[in-house]
């Protein structure tokens, strides 16, 4: 019978919240999803973005979404994993 192990290793979560560098990436993913929403949104109903004044259509749309989601993605996943290079 093999015996049972126990891991050493600690995993403390997501964090978000931990420092102002992790905040601050946090609300830029946050931002970006929302942007990608409302680019998404505008494609769909074929109208102009508010403040550039763009006319998108529903593939342009969907394109602009694919992209700036790509960020907030990104910008999540820094936000949740990446530590500072320096320490206080």
């Amino acid at each position: 019978m093999v015996g049972v192990t126990t891991s050493t290793t600690s995993s403390d979560g997501l964090r978000l919240t931990e420092s102002t560098f992790n905040i601050v990436a946090t609300v830029g993913a946050v931002v970006l999803a929302l942007i990608a929403l409302v680019v998404l949104w505008t494609g769909y109903q074929d109208s102009t973005l508010p403040v550039l004044g763009t006319e998108l259509s529903l593939v342009k749309g969907v394109v602009g979404f694919m992209l700036t989601m790509f960020f907030a993605i990104g910008a999540f996943i820094v936000a949740a994993f990446m530590e500072l290079g320096w320490d206080y």
